[in-house]
C-alpha cells in the first residue's frame, strides 16, 4: 500500500494530530492575508508581479540564474526531465526515488525518456560505481545516457554533500547534466547545517517544493539555467501548467519563505521527541531522520493502531505492513504530539 493512503476504515470526526505527511498543512491566517493582498498579473505572458518575485528569489537563494513556478512537484520534475532530455534518452534515479515510484511513470508515458532505476543506499544516496557501471556505451542499441536525477532528502534522510558529489563526479565524467529533486531541500539544508546554494550549486536544475515543510498551499519552483528554464517554461505551457493571475498562490510561497524555513528546526525537534517516546515503548524498531519517524510494530498490526489513534484524534497511515511513516510539520503542535505519544502509550498498554 502506498506511504499516501490513509489507514482503511478509519473516520475521524475531529483531528488533532495529522502525521501522515507534510503535504496536509493548511495556510494560516497570515498566510491567507498575503494571499488576498497579492498584486497579480496574467503569468503566461510574464506579468504577474509576485510570481515573478517567487521565482526571482529563489533563483537567488538557489545562486541559479532563473525560476519557474509550477503547480507541483510532480510537473517541476516531469519538464525538468523534458528540458534536459529528448525522446529516448535515459535518466538515471533511485528505484525508491520519487520521480520514479510515485509520479505514475509520466515521464516514460508521456516524455518517452527511458528511466533506469539504481538501488539506493542506506543514507539515501546512490553508489557512485553503479552510476558508472550504468552509463551507456555510444551504440545504437542504447538509450542516450543523458541525466542523472538524485533526492534530498529521501525518507527523512539527509544526504551528505560528499555523498552526493561522488555521484555527481560519476555522471559529469560521462557528460551527464544533473538534476535535483529536492522537494524538501530545505530539510536537508537544516540537518547538514548550510545553506541552499551548497546544495543547489552542484547541479544544474532544482525542484523545491512549497507545499510540503513550507506550508503553502500549492506549488513548486524548478531552478536553473537561463536556457533551460526557458524549455522548461514552453514544456509547463504544454503539460497544461501555465497559469494566470497566479500570484495569489505565489504569495503563499513567498510568505513560507520568509516565516516557514528556519522554524524547520522545530519539526526536526519533534520528530526526535516522537522517535524517543516510541523508543521507550519497546513496541517495535524505530528511525529518526529530519521530520520523519519511521516505526515498525513488534508483530505488525498497523491498521489496528491507525483506528485506535484515530478514537483519539491522531491520523496516521498505517495501512499494510511495514513500517508506519509518521510526518512532523509547521500543523503539528506540542500538545498534538503529546496526544499522539499519548495515544500510542494507551494502544499498547492495551494489547
Amino acid at each position: 500500500m502506498s506511504q499516501y493512503t490513509q489507514t482503511p476504515g478509519t473516520h475521524i470526526a475531529h483531528v488533532i494530530c495529522d502525521l501522515r505527511s507534510d503535504t496536509v498543512t493548511r495556510p494560516d491566517a497570515a498566510m491567507r492575508a498575503a494571499m488576498a493582498a497579492a498584486d497579480v498579473g496574467d503569468d503566461v505572458y510574464g506579468e504577474d508581479p509576485t510570481v515573478n518575485r517567487l521565482e526571482q528569489s529563489l533563483a537567488e537563494r538557489a545562486g541559479k540564474d532563473a525560476g519557474l513556478f509550477l503547480p507541483s512537484g510532480t510537473q517541476s520534475n516531469f519538464v525538468a526531465m523534458l528540458a534536459h532530455c529528448g525522446r529516448g534518452e535515459e535518466v538515471f534515479t533511485g528505484r525508491d526515488y520519487h520521480v520514479y515510484k510515485y509520479e505514475a511513470g509520466g515521464a516514460s508515458a508521456l516524455g518517452g525518456i527511458v528511466m533506469d532505476p539504481l538501488a539506493v543506499a542506506a543514507d539515501g544516496s546512490l553508489m557512485a560505481e553503479d552510476v558508472t557501471a550504468a552509463i551507456k556505451d555510444d551504440d545504437s542499441h542504447h538509450p542516450i545516457s543523458r541525466l542523472l536525477s538524485l533526492e534530498n532528502t529521501h525518507n527523512g534522510k539527509a544526504v551528505s554533500l560528499a555523498r552526493l558529489d561522488a555521484c555527481l563526479a560519476a555522471a559529469r565524467s560521462a557528460g551527464l547534466s544533473t538534476h535535483l529533486d529536492g522537494a524538501r531541500v530545505f530539510n536537508a539544508v537544516a540537518a547538514l547545517g548550510c545553506d541552499l546554494a551548497a546544495v543547489a550549486g552542484r547541479f544544474d536544475t532544482l525542484s523545491i517544493c512549497l507545499s510540503k515543510g513550507l506550508g503553502a498551499p500549492v506549488g513548486s519552483v524548478l531552478v536553473g539555467p537561463e536556457d533551460l528554464i526557458a524549455r522548461a517554461r514552453r514544456w509547463r505551457k504544454m503539460v497544461g501548467g501555465g497559469m494566470r493571475q497566479a500570484g495569489v498562490l505565489a504569495a503563499a510561497g513567498l510568505y513560507a519563505l520568509d516565516h516557514n524555513v528556519a522554524r524547520l528546526a522545530e519539526d526536526h525537534r519533534r520528530a526526535e521527541a516522537l522517535a524517543d517516546g516510541l523508543r521507550e515503548l519497546g513496541a517495535g524498531a524505530v528511525e529518526q531522520n529530519s521530520n520523519m519517524v519511521f516505526f515498525a510494530p513488534d508483530g505488525g498490526a498497523n491498521a489496528a493502531l491507525g483506528q485506535s489513534l484515530a478514537q483519539d484524534g491522531v491520523v496516521i497511515s498505517a495501512g499494510g505492513s511495514g513500517a508506519i511513516r509518521f510526518v512532523l510539520h509547521k500543523d503539528v503542535t506540542d500538545e498534538g504530539l503529546s496526544a499522539a505519544l499519548a495515544g500510542i502509550a494507551r494502544h499498547y498498554a492495551s494489547v
